[in-house]
């Protein structure tokens, strides 16, 4: 039986504020990409590639994770922007980067800042639809983002949602795949300690052959004296036998 999903009261965010006037107007606004605006090839494929920076993260937009057959379907017009979202967020390669490593409440916030363009707005919205997921699973999770009002009223059919109104907030680009938990679990590498290196002689120390004869390791001489007599052996052998 799927939950009603808890209710929560909105807090205040950049994204709400109805307009920031000619402040808005800086480096900080984010480029728009529309189909209607994708007139060519190049267009097509900067917008193919800003809904995989959006969905997948500047840090796992790499080719490997590309979905060819969404993208086909996006460029003869058979699915619109909406869906190619829906279907990256619901890639099995996304679900291995992105889902497995992360708790659902790391799971809303990453959604949201990804599919709806703003973070939770407090940790009851987050609990709330982590609820979502442990009901409906990630792919009714996801449906419930894309397919919410507030995703239409902002990004419609067509439009790559994008972050709304950074001011205060850093990109959410920078937000790591997985926080800190999983990353705790990950194995460590192991201290390996190396013995530090001695020379035979001190800074201006006069040489001795004396003093090299005490201090030498002749173990280790002799083992390399070996070894190189035996692989002079080799090849003289392999010398002859060419002869």
């Amino acid at each position: 039986m799927t939950l009603p999903i808890l209710e929560y009261s909105p807090k205040t965010q950049d994204q709400r504020v109805r307009s920031f006037g000619v402040a808005e107007q800086n480096e900080d606004t984010p480029y728009i990409y529309r189909v209607e605006a994708a007139t060519s090839v190049d267009e097509m494929d900067a917008l193919i590639w800003a809904a995989y920076r959006q969905v997948f993260n500047e840090q796992e937009t790499i080719r490997f994770n590309r979905q060819i057959t969404l993208e086909t379907q996006l460029k003869n017009q058979t699915i619109r922007v909406r869906d190619f979202i829906r279907g990256l967020a619901k890639s099995e390669r996304f679900y291995r980067l992105v889902v497995e490593p992360n708790s659902n409440y790391r799971l809303v916030e990453i959604a949201f800042k990804r599919l709806l363009g703003r973070a939770p707005y407090s940790r009851d919205e987050e609990i709330a639809w982590s609820v979502q997921i442990a009901t409906l699973g990630w792919s009714g999770f996801v449906d419930a983002l894309i397919d919410s009002e507030e995703y239409t009223r902002w990004f419609g059919d067509n439009t790559v949602p994008y972050q709304r109104k950074r001011k205060t907030e850093r990109p959410y680009s920078f937000t790591p795949r997985y926080g800190s938990d999983y990353r705790d679990k990950l194995p460590r590498q192991g201290y390996r300690p190396t013995e530090r290196f001695e020379p035979l002689f001190a800074q201006f120390e006069p040489f001795s052959w004396e003093k090299l004869q005490q201090r030498s390791d002749w173990s280790t001489v002799s083992g390399l004296a070996v070894a190189g007599l035996g692989v002079i052996a080799l090849f003289l052998a392999i010398a002859s036998l060419a002869g």
